[in-house]
């Protein structure tokens, strides 16, 4: 901005910031449903991957200010959209309380991330999309969820137990939700190794005839209820010394039943 536009803008009256007698707080104001590209870091390769994230920023407004300034939130995302990864996107928040003068600020990010993923006998490459989403809350504290979404496999155990031939299986939807201990850090990789772990087998993007066997006899090995793939998730949050809150679910997309079936599990490890 040059001076003389510097000046003209000082010159505008500021009807955002002016005084507002309603004496109601707003929990939270700003903008969302933002399309962004963003720029994430990879583990493995130590490079990075880009994808478009829907972004929600907020803050929270005194019941003495009539409104908040809606182009600064754009502003601060410009400046961090190319170094955003999971130990550093609570410097989005920080820099929005800065920049709006607020107590609290609140930042929710979800986006398609890719995991390279190999065929389990022919060994074909090919990329399996889930669901990632960052939540995150800064006030008197940090306050930061994960959350991944992986596809996979269930078999029933019920239908294997009574069946003569096969049994039914289905696709499922696995979701961990985490908060990890002041200055830990997880990779996305890491927790969705965790999860894939926890159901009766894994999807792939790419499978020739014999991984599709090996696939099918997987799940056929290792029957799961809805409720096993959450307990089992569960025990893998026990498992990992960084997570100190977890919510886990699976939603079973039956083949069998026009509805679902669904199990979740909370639970904070400091209780």
């Amino acid at each position: 901005m040059t001076s003389q536009s510097a000046t003209a803008a000082q010159a505008m009256p500021d009807v955002q910031g002016s005084e507002d007698s309603r004496q109601i707080a707003i929990n939270k104001v700003g903008v969302k449903d933002i399309r962004y590209p963003i720029t994430l870091k990879c583990p493995k390769t130590g490079g990075t991957q880009s994808t478009v994230a829907n972004v929600n920023m907020y803050v929270g407004l005194p019941h003495h200010q009539k409104g908040t300034h809606m182009s600064r939130f754009l502003e601060v995302l410009n400046k961090h959209h190319d170094s955003i990864r999971s130990d550093q996107i609570m410097d989005v928040c920080h820099e929005m309380k800065k920049r709006l003068n607020a107590e609290t600020a609140h930042l929710e990010l979800t986006f398609p991330y890719f995991i390279d993923k190999q065929a389990p006998i022919t060994g074909q490459l090919g990329k399996l999309d889930i669901e990632v989403k960052f939540t995150c809350t800064s006030n008197h504290h940090d306050d930061m969820i994960m959350e991944i979404l992986v596809p996979a496999t269930s078999l029933c155990p019920c239908s294997k137990e009574i069946s003569e031939y096969g049994a039914h299986n289905q696709r499922c939807h696995m979701s961990a939700q985490v908060r990890l201990r002041d200055g830990q850090a997880m990779w996305i990789e890491e927790l969705f190794e965790m999860v894939e772990r926890s159901a009766s087998t894994q999807v792939f993007a790419v499978l020739k005839r014999p991984d599709e066997k090996y696939v099918t006899e997987a799940a056929y090995d290792n029957p799961k209820f809805v409720e096993d793939i959450v307990r089992d998730l569960a025990r893998e949050m026990e498992k990992e010394d960084r997570i100190k809150w977890y919510s886990v679910s699976s939603e079973n997309f039956e083949s069998i039943h026009n509805h679902n079936a669904y199990a979740v599990v909370e639970r904070d490890k400091d209780e």
